[in-house]
């Protein structure tokens, strides 16, 4: 409660996010927003089953207290059009 009301009175824009990168197929993934991290480590697993459900392999995730992604999926196609491998697309603390 009282960190809601904190960053409410000073406008953070940051929230909890779930970063899952798959090297097959080659893309980077960001589920969120989440207010607290315990509610995204959570939310994770479900995301990674439907991941693998959907034929993905090679899947590592991280979650993260950032600003909102500014794409949420980058595919490699879409890598490539920015000259190499995704990098973060938020700011981080």
């Amino acid at each position: 409660m009282i960190g809601r009301l904190f960053k409410n009175l000073f406008g953070s824009n940051k929230a909890w996010w779930v970063e899952i990168k798959t090297q097959n197929p080659v893309c980077t993934y960001y589920f969120g927003p989440f207010s607290i991290a315990e509610e995204a480590e959570l939310a994770k697993n479900g995301y990674i089953e439907d991941l693998e459900q959907e034929g993905a392999s090679h899947i590592q995730t991280a979650v993260k207290h950032c600003q909102q992604p500014e794409q949420l999926t980058i595919s490699a196609e879409e890598s490539d059009a920015i000259g190499g491998i995704p990098s973060p697309a938020f700011s981080q603390s």
